[in-house]
């Protein structure tokens, strides 16, 4: 498969360039400084420079994908505007590109409690939630192959390999890295196409887990 990874040099993005290329797919990863790139080089992933923020031929970058997987975010101490224009803008800017490429797979990493976010207030969060439940409602309405993955909190502690996977799940915390594992498992599974689900760490298996979807 032919992917392309928003937030390429993100705490996700380099682990899922790095896994997906080991398995055989062409991967290029979308970053913002020329310096992220020996980064992604290291892990078998074709550095593209193209801020999402700024860019006009955001379609030029993703050209040829089969696959978009946005995995990009504002980042931790940003502001609100950041959210609305990374974690909703480059989402929609991406989805104007699959489009005008054909390139018909979409993943997102959403977050948990973006399918009920609240209406006003939550600061800073706030805003970020509110974001991210309007970039998937794009998405859910883009006419592409998506899937929508709302892990909870993140944490950088080893994977474990288990997972909980459901519509509406308790609060609780998720390794990037099997969060990646989820992400990969998901790109080629047609079971998927048109789901949103949030995830947390868990007992299953993750090829099972998502399996079961």
């Amino acid at each position: 498969m032919d992917v392309v990874i928003a937030g390429g040099h993100g705490k996700i993005g380099l682990q899922l360039g790095k896994l997906l290329a080991e398995r055989g797919d062409r991967v290029r990863g979308l970053i913002r400084r020329p310096e992220q790139a020996d980064d992604l080089v290291e892990g078998g992933v074709e550095p593209v420079l193209c801020d999402l923020e700024a860019d006009a031929d955001v379609a030029g970058a993703v050209e040829g994908a089969e696959a978009i997987v946005f995995a990009a975010g504002a980042g931790a101490g940003s502001g609100a505007e950041r959210k609305w224009t990374i974690d909703y803008g480059g989402v929609v800017k991406l989805i104007e590109a699959a489009r005008a490429q054909k390139a018909r797979r979409y993943v997102i990493v959403s977050s948990m409690g973006a399918g009920n976010p609240p209406a006003e207030g939550g600061g800073v969060f706030g805003e970020y939630l509110r974001a991210k439940a309007k970039a998937d409602r794009e998405l859910e309405a883009s006419g592409l192959d998506y899937t929508i993955v709302r892990p909870g909190m993140l944490t950088d502690e080893p994977p474990t390999g288990g997972v909980r996977i459901g519509n509406e799940l308790p609060r609780g915390g998720i390794p990037r890295a099997d969060v990646v594992a989820v992400l990969a498992t998901v790109l080629p599974a047609h079971n998927t196409i048109g789901g949103t689900f949030e995830v947390v760490s868990g007992e299953t298996p993750v090829e099972e887990a998502v399996a079961a979807l």
